[in-house]
């Protein structure tokens, strides 16, 4: 399920022209700001996996208090059901960041208005996927 050498490039609807940090709604933290915040922390340290899981996992209630047994068998049940992926994420589509996936399938965000981001959009080093679309034309 992880991606190896790919740039999940910003989706073609993305409303804004350079990125901008996902901000909490109603005092809560959105699926974004989760995912931002992992990424941002452990640049090239989590797989697409990892964020989708952590992120589901923060968002549950009493989630810091569940043994390392717990965890893993609400992985494997999360996993056991099929889970979009990064390309559905808010982070490329609505807020400008590109993730970039190493040949281990660890993820960086890509900033669009980066160097990085566009060279991975040019210099074919890596497979460039966009980000679905928010809507459908």
């Amino acid at each position: 399920m992880n991606y190896l050498d790919t740039l999940i490039a910003v989706a073609d609807d993305c409303p804004v022209e350079s990125s901008v940090v996902p901000t909490p709604r109603a005092g809560k933290k959105t699926v974004a700001v989760l995912q931002y915040e992992l990424l941002r922390e452990r640049p090239f340290q989590l797989t697409q996996e990892d964020v989708l899981f952590l992120s589901w996992l923060m968002r549950q209630s009493g989630f810091e208090d569940r043994t390392d047994d717990e965890v893993s068998a609400l992985r494997d049940a999360f996993f056991a059901k099929d889970q979009p992926c990064l390309r559905a994420s808010p982070l490329p589509k609505k807020y400008g960041f590109g993730l970039l996936a190493d040949a281990e399938g660890r993820l960086a965000l890509c900033p669009m208005e980066s160097e990085a981001y566009r060279a991975g959009l040019e210099d074919g080093a890596v497979t460039v996927l966009k980000a679905l679309r928010s809507s459908r034309r």
